[in-house]
């Protein structure tokens, strides 16, 4: 297999780990492969995202194959298969709440497995690959503030520096980055909290809750109120 014309050899209980606008090119397989496929979107590991997985993800873009044990891949084909079963059996009422648990959950233990693999020495980063995870783990953690000179002044970089730092990591502008994080943020409190429209709107540091609903509808397609209803809250 080849992704942007680099060759991989997969074995059994590999793993690939494909980045976003790669090139994938399959050469011929065995009469026996058989493999599996699982597409994240970019902005769920803002939720659940910690150092270590972080650390995972950095070295994956650097060396894309992992070896799982037997245990490892068992466990994530059972994930694979419960997801399966609940998204397509019609008899069972399975909430999008029930759903998005298991996925995470998934992609956490997945992330934790890859980790246990790889043996990653700070040391061996490069300055800009430092910044850019010290940025994503800030907003991981508290992703309040939007705009970029705030980040940048914290990282005590330029903002413009930063932007260039992150279009080389991710091919994402630093304010794109940081609008996923507060929108992954804003749909974890709407639809998992017990807050009050206004009081998340606080929390999340916006003025007022006229600047909190167009900024929810421009990022959504809805205000506040209307996606808590079209997915379920409070059912």
């Amino acid at each position: 297999m080849w992704l942007d014309q680099q060759r991989y050899t997969l074995r059994a209980c590999d793993g690939l780990f494909v980045e976003n606008n790669t090139i994938v090119e399959v050469g011929t397989p065995s009469h026996d492969f058989s493999c599996k496929i699982c597409a994240f979107r970019t902005d769920l590991g803002f939720s659940f995202i910690s150092k270590s997985a972080f650390r995972a993800i950095m070295q994956i873009q650097q060396d894309p194959v992992i070896h799982f044990t037997d245990d490892e891949m068992t466990l994530m084909l059972k994930y694979y298969e419960l997801l399966d079963f609940k998204m397509s059996c019609q008899s069972l009422s399975t909430g999008k709440e029930s759903i998005t648990s298991i996925i995470k959950a998934y992609a956490g233990d997945l992330l934790s497995s890859i980790s246990h693999h790889l043996h990653a020495d700070d040391s061996m980063l490069r300055q800009g690959d430092k910044l850019f995870r010290k940025f994503v783990l800030m907003l991981a953690d508290d992703a309040h503030e939007r705009s970029v000179k705030s980040y940048a002044d914290e990282l005590c970089v330029s903002p413009k520096y930063l932007t260039s730092v992150c279009q080389q990591q991710s091919n994402k502008t630093a304010s794109q980055i940081i609008s996923l994080a507060v929108t992954s943020r804003i749909k974890q409190l709407l639809l998992y909290s017990d807050l009050s429209i206004k009081e998340i709107a606080a929390e999340l540091h916006f003025g007022n809750l006229s600047f909190f609903g167009k900024y929810v509808k421009k990022h959504l397609g809805q205000s506040p109120n209307n996606y808590r209803k079209a997915n379920g809250y409070g059912l």
